[in-house]
């Protein structure tokens, strides 16, 4: 049974990302640290996967996540050697992102989201271990990832690789996920969870303060920030879910909305960035200027729509990577066997139905006694109303 509070969180997640990076505002990361919430959401479900396949669920994910980026690199990579991109044996990176895929120059920003698949894939590929080290020492396996991240910032880890730093940020939020499955979080007291993700978010939000990015406060550029503030977050929104949101489904077009982002996140995710960069230099052919309200939030809702049309076009591989019957538009309800029964007209049974029936032991309900004549005055007792007297004649 699905939890459709986690559903709407995911929901709300990709929204966030796709109107932050056509409007810029910085002040939607702190509200709402939406790349933390999915990473913890994918560990959350990573741990179901083991706990049900074991390792062999390393490559059902895998073949839930690649195929999606495969159609994409169907797109762009020739487009992108058609227009300077420099064939090598890395363009085979599109294929299985286990570091940057090499782009050129209109590529790399349009296709800059492939970090996320990047660090999904690392992650997916250390579950296995790490969640068998999660089990026997939770906290330290958890204090791990930020301990690293405080070490890449203190300058003790100089130059790391990007992976490793992506470690340190987004793997503190894979391994709560963990404790989300695991029922820690949920188990933890209000009075030491919510003191705790007090201290670890007034941390988070000083070092924000105290060290600004090029971008202000945004915390896509302040690492260390970026992933106490997102841990404080997640502690409360996930390690606080509610079993369920029934009011989501009892509003049709949110609960179906919900329910297509959430089949269709990974396509909505990789094509949104592509129309972002499109459109900007669109709009200002126009007379908008990039910040102009008006041509930002009309940017904003034409993104929203072409990322509609693409999803219609190509999200059914989706449903092909995870073996669902494809669908154009998920999230149509469907009649069970019970309901479609229930729906047929009924038909007299055949001569001698009954005495079949007996015959093998089944009850059969006794016949329904027909309404009583009705007798009219005059016409002597059990005599029939004529057509006429009948309700409805002529």
């Amino acid at each position: 049974m699905r939890n459709r509070y986690l559903d709407l969180l995911r929901f709300l997640a990709i929204l966030r990302v796709v109107t932050y990076h056509v409007t810029g505002y910085a002040t939607l990361t702190l509200v709402f640290p939406a790349m933390s919430v999915m990473f913890a959401l994918a560990g959350s479900l990573m741990a179901a996967s083991l706990d049900r396949s074991g390792v062999r669920s390393v490559g059902r994910r895998l073949r839930r996540l690649l195929p999606s980026l495969w159609v994409v690199a169907a797109v762009f990579v020739p487009a992108m050697l058609l227009t300077g991109l420099t064939f090598s044996p890395k363009v085979l990176l599109w294929l299985f992102p286990i570091s940057d895929p090499p782009a050129n120059y209109w590529g790399g920003l349009a296709l800059s989201p492939i970090w996320y698949l990047r660090d999904y894939l690392w992650f997916v590929l250390a579950s296995p271990l790490v969640l068998w080290l999660f089990r026997r020492a939770p906290l330290p396996t958890l204090a791990a990832p930020y301990l690293l991240l405080v070490a890449i910032e203190a300058g003790v880890l100089a130059n790391p690789p990007t992976v490793l730093r992506e470690f340190g940020l987004y793997f503190g939020a894979w391994l709560l996920g963990f404790a989300h499955h695991d029922g820690l979080l949920r188990r933890m007291r209000n009075r030491v969870l919510l003191p705790a993700a007090a201290v670890v978010g007034a941390a988070g939000l000083a070092w924000i303060v105290t060290h600004p990015g090029p971008r202000g406060y945004d915390i896509n550029d302040i690492p260390l920030g970026n992933a106490l503030w997102s841990a404080a977050f997640i502690l409360v929104a996930i390690g606080r879910a509610p079993a369920g949101v029934t009011w989501v489904d009892r509003v049709p077009v949110l609960g179906r909305a919900v329910t297509v982002v959430n089949r269709r996140a990974l396509t909505v995710y990789l094509w949104h960035m592509p129309f972002v960069v499109l459109l900007t230099p669109l709009v200002g052919l126009v007379g908008w200027s990039p910040r102009d309200p008006v041509g930002l939030w009309l940017r904003v809702g034409l993104v929203f729509a072409l990322v509609g049309v693409v999803t219609l076009m190509v999200g059914w591989v989706e449903d092909v990577a995870a073996r669902r019957t494809p669908e154009l538009i998920p999230g149509k309800p469907r009649q069970t066997v019970a309901d479609r029964a229930a729906a047929a007209p009924a038909s007299p049974a055949p001569a001698g139905a009954e005495d079949a029936l007996v015959s093998v032991g089944a009850r059969v309900p006794e016949p329904r006694r027909p309404a009583e004549t009705p007798v009219r005055p005059g016409r002597g007792d059990g005599a029939p109303a004529s057509r006429r007297d009948a309700p409805g004649g002529d």
